[in-house]
């Protein structure tokens, strides 16, 4: 069986964070581990506290996992201090993993700050260098080329500045366009991932799932591009499954899937 790890926050409500990632694992048949980084108090309403792991736990996690099932890829998602930023660093260099995707997570789906100032420095000095690629949403795009970003072409340009300055493949995801909610692949050459926007307010771990779902891809053994293609259209799936759950936006269908073929 392929393996993934996912290196993230815990969310109590399980529609993001570790939680998401191993929902999502598991819907691609992927065997899941997770070294929690924050542990945090939420739900479909908001995040009502939120609790760093010292840094010390976060590499005894990551020691007891690459000393054991060695992950076939990872993925990186809530990092919120520097000193965390450097531990994961630290230990992905000690074992030569391979095949990371970074979940760029400065900013929430709506639109709240989530890395704290003096971390994003070092999330694009020591997380960016090892990474295969970056998912940055449109908020936290714009805080990494310093501009705003508002249309498709914005979108050309923000991958090209951020490819061009990190040498780095950039997903740039465009669920906060107004009428679309395609993607930008961007690895010195364009690919888009078109589709319309679906009528569901539900998407709270949009972007946990979306970087979860190409790691497990990349796990089975599928390229970059196609591992965000097939990433994509399970997304897709899990929002368009049309599940509504929480008194706020609730969570995708992550096991949409699974649920099909039983």
């Amino acid at each position: 069986m392929n393996t993934a790890l996912t290196i993230a926050g815990s969310d109590s409500s399980g529609g993001a964070g570790i939680q998401a990632d191993l929902k999502t694992f598991a819907a691609h048949g992927v065997y899941g581990m997770s070294a929690i980084t924050s542990i945090t108090a939420q739900n479909t309403t908001g995040v009502f506290e939120v609790f760093d792991i010292p840094e010390k736990t976060v590499s005894a996690q990551l020691d007891a996992v690459f000393t054991d099932i060695f992950p076939d890829s990872i993925k990186i998602g809530m990092v919120s201090s520097a000193k965390i930023i450097e531990a994961i660093e630290k230990s992905v260099r000690k074992y030569n993993a391979k095949k990371i995707v970074l979940d760029t997570v400065m900013v929430s789906t709506s639109g709240c700050p989530l890395l704290k100032d003096d971390a994003i420095d070092a999330l694009t000095s020591l997380l960016f260098p090892i990474a295969d690629i970056i998912t940055p949403n449109l908020y936290e795009a714009a805080i990494l080329c310093g501009f705003d970003i508002k249309t498709e072409n914005d979108m050309i340009q923000a991958a090209h500045d951020i490819y061009q300055k990190h040498n780095i493949c950039v997903l740039l995801k465009g669920g906060h366009l107004e009428t679309t909610s395609s993607d930008l692949l961007y690895d010195g050459e364009e690919t888009w991932f078109k589709t319309e926007k679906i009528d569901n307010p539900n998407t709270h771990g949009t972007g946990c799932t979306l970087s979860s779902a190409i790691s497990a891809n990349l796990a089975i053994g599928y390229d970059i591009k196609t591992a965000v293609k097939k990433a994509k259209d399970y997304i897709t799936g899990a929002i368009d499954a049309g599940l509504d759950i929480g008194k706020g936006r609730g969570p995708l269908n992550h096991l949409y899937n699974i649920n099909k073929k039983i």
